[in-house]
């Protein structure tokens, strides 16, 4: 073969890790891995600490509706080429789309904190060293990555950070798990009705179905076709797009099926060591990791930690970029991960604030489980009219044209919507009573 012929060849056969990732892996995925947060491993492991494989069914309960509802957060995304607040500015007062963005951008820096909080207290639990140090490395990493790489290059790595999910299911495999008593209480529960076991069925709804992420992977659509060969909203395609739609949709799956199947594992490894040792407070992530130690091994302590600061690494820059989606849509300003910080000055502004802020709280004596406790509460406030927005924009002929939402799509939706709100009275009540 000539020099010519080989140069001809190698780029048709050349395949870098990547590349394969980047055609595999799409915004469904990276979002569903960005909701198994240090935060939402806490609630997990305290989920399997305090009641066993009792709430294991909880996973797959919410698993249809979180497929749902992002469905339509990524539809509504690509069809308009709009984020979700410039969408719900069409169907809702710009005086309540302002105070959803307050609300989530607060929520979302809370989130931040207790985030940074766990991945430097696992850091410090693996290597020694002081939490804030380790808590300010992950910040400052997070923030740069955001703010100096383009969406095009910064979209691999975010990719590449889902695999650290799978540290859960390999932790799982470290420790004698009696696979058929947790098999038998996942498709057959025996719930306890008192007022601890509804609100950790409350938190994991929370925490699975959670505002940040219909804004992220709306967004991340937008990103996704402007760079991509079809640089046009599918509403203004004449014909064809479906294929757009089918994409979403299994790319949707695939990422909501991957999250929650990685909290199956979750709650399953700390009901299997913990509740059966009669651990059953667990506090933080971090203390999940360290109290799996001397009960499981160092081999299970170290896969958990990792996993606390590898989705941490992808959670703290989803929950920061999300609230400048968010808050720059609702003004009009540009927000996409593609422009230089002088095209976006508010956007960019909006991801240091929230990065720098969640950071610093966790100097103050806020207790970052009191931080969560608030981050949840606001999150509920504002899932359920952002919920009932997004409905209303995937059954809107005018925005979404020839793709609005089908009948089962539309169905779900509205039940998703229904059972966060009912989450949300529920948590509402717990705190008026306690």
């Amino acid at each position: 073969m000539s020099g010519a012929e080989q140069r001809h060849t190698k780029p048709g056969i050349r395949l870098n890790f990547l590349g394969a990732l980047g055609r595999t892996i799409g915004p469904g995925v990276i979002t569903g891995a960005a909701d198994d947060d240090p935060s939402g491993v806490a609630t997990y492991s305290q989920a399997g600490a305090q009641f066993g494989f009792g709430l294991l069914w909880t996973v797959f309960l919410t698993t249809p509706f979180m497929i749902a509802i992002q469905l339509v957060s990524a539809q509504i995304g690509r069809v308009t080429g709009q984020g979700l607040a410039a969408n719900v500015l069409k169907v809702a007062p710009r005086s309540v789309v302002i105070v959803l963005a307050v609300l989530l951008v607060t929520a979302n820096t809370f989130n931040i904190a207790a985030d940074l909080v766990a991945m430097g207290s696992a850091l410090s639990l693996v290597i020694g060293g002081l939490e804030h140090e380790h808590a300010l490395f992950f910040a400052a990493a997070s923030m740069l990555l955001q703010v100096f790489v383009p969406y095009r290059r910064y979209a691999s790595v975010l990719r590449l950070l889902t695999l650290s999910l799978f540290a859960y299911v390999a932790t799982a495999f470290t420790v004698d798990i009696p696979w058929r008593k947790a098999l038998f209480a996942t498709v057959w529960p025996s719930p306890t009705l008192n007022s601890d076991f509804l609100m950790m069925v409350v938190a994991v709804l929370g925490t699975t179905i959670s505002p940040y992420l219909f804004y992220w992977q709306a967004a991340q659509e937008v990103e996704e076709m402007r760079r991509g060969n079809n640089r046009r909203p599918l509403r203004d395609l004449v014909r064809g797009g479906y294929r757009e739609i089918d994409r979403i949709t299994v790319d949707t799956i695939v990422g909501m099926g991957i999250s929650n199947f990685i909290a199956f594992f979750i709650v399953l490894t700390t009901a299997a060591v913990l509740n059966s040792a009669g651990v059953t407070n667990i506090q933080s992530a971090s203390q999940a990791a360290e109290a799996l130690r001397p009960l499981a091994g160092d081999l299970t302590f170290l896969l958990f930690a990792l996993g606390i600061i590898g989705t941490g690494l992808l959670a703290v820059p989803v929950l920061a970029g999300s609230a400048a989606y968010c808050v720059a849509e609702t003004f009009g300003w540009p927000a996409t991960l593609e422009a230089k910080v002088p095209q976006a000055v508010g956007f960019y502004g909006i991801i240091i604030a929230a990065t720098a802020i969640g950071f610093a709280l966790g100097f103050t004596p806020l207790d970052p489980i009191r931080m969560l406790i608030w981050s949840a509460v606001l999150n509920g406030v504002v899932a359920v009219p952002i919920m009932a927005a997004m409905m209303v924009i995937i059954q809107n002929p005018k925005l979404m044209g020839r793709f609005r939402g089908g009948q089962w799509l539309i169905l779900l939706g509205w039940l998703g919507t229904a059972l966060m709100a009912t989450a949300v009275v529920a948590m509402t009540w717990s705190f008026v009573k306690g």
